[in-house]
């Protein structure tokens, strides 16, 4: 294999698995590990990858989502699995928030048919989906983003900034090894930071997918976090990367 045939073989390998060793690569390719870090400092310097201790990842810039009805689509069973684990982890009794999106729309689903719950949310869809239960639900107000079904802006900030809920299960486009949690638009960060404030307890809620990203604008380091719900998709070298971080990974 031709050495620029190589490095863009390189690239695809660290795309598809998100983080790599030295190691690996120069066992996967059958060159030497000398080689490959060769082949590394060159796509380093290009801006086409990122060097960590031992081996490499490349970070996906996150600037915008695809819309509802796509999102929806994508990752449907792995995000299923991930709202029965973040289900098992709510008691009777408990008031947690919901924060927007296609995951925590799981969760409720997950949830209808329990009592003796309250939800807060700032997501009509979840709201919609536990309309026929039991369960207590109480709408944040605010701004309707009507391609996302969500709610956003001072009066959603605001309502958050006035509670105190056990648990709020919270979504996030883009965690990164380094940077911690990031968003790509600045007005959706205030409430998010909200949520982390208002909960005892705060579980990130997302599919493998999201790992390795990152965006503009950062709203949360992983102390703000009690744990993380995915995926078993997630690479296990990438999770213990993750966990030498200090963090606690559920991947289900």
């Amino acid at each position: 294999m031709l050495s620029i045939e190589r490095k863009q073989a390189i690239l695809n390998y660290v795309k598809n698995k998100k983080i790599a060793s030295v190691n690996e690569l120069a066992r996967h390719f059958e060159v030497h590990e000398v080689t490959i870090r060769r082949d590394l400092t060159t796509l380093e310097n290009e801006k086409k990858l990122k060097r960590t201790h031992g081996g490499v990842m490349i970070e996906e810039k996150i600037i915008s989502e695809p819309d509802f009805q796509k999102r929806e689509e994508v990752q449907f069973e792995e995000k299923q699995r991930i709202a029965s684990y973040a289900s098992s982890l709510i008691e009777d009794g408990d008031t947690i928030i919901l924060d927007s999106g296609t995951t925590t729309g799981h969760i409720a689903r997950a949830i209808q048919d329990r009592t003796k719950l309250t939800v807060i949310t700032n997501d009509i869809n979840v709201a919609t989906i536990l309309r026929h239960s039991s369960i207590k639900v109480i709408v944040t107000g605010g701004v309707l983003y009507p391609e996302t079904y969500m709610l956003n802006g001072m009066i959603t900030e605001e309502t958050l900034r006035n509670l105190h809920v056990h648990k709020a299960f919270v979504t996030t486009p883009a965690i990164d090894l380094d940077k911690g949690l990031m968003h790509y638009d600045e007005y959706l960060v205030p409430a998010k930071v909200q949520m982390l404030h208002s909960a005892t307890e705060v579980f990130l809620v997302t599919d493998h997918t999201k790992f390795g990203r990152i965006s503009l604008y950062k709203y949360a380091d992983f102390v703000d976090i009690t744990s993380i719900i995915t995926g078993i998709e997630l690479d296990s070298s990438l999770k213990d990367r993750f966990l030498e971080k200090g963090l606690i990974i559920h991947t289900t």
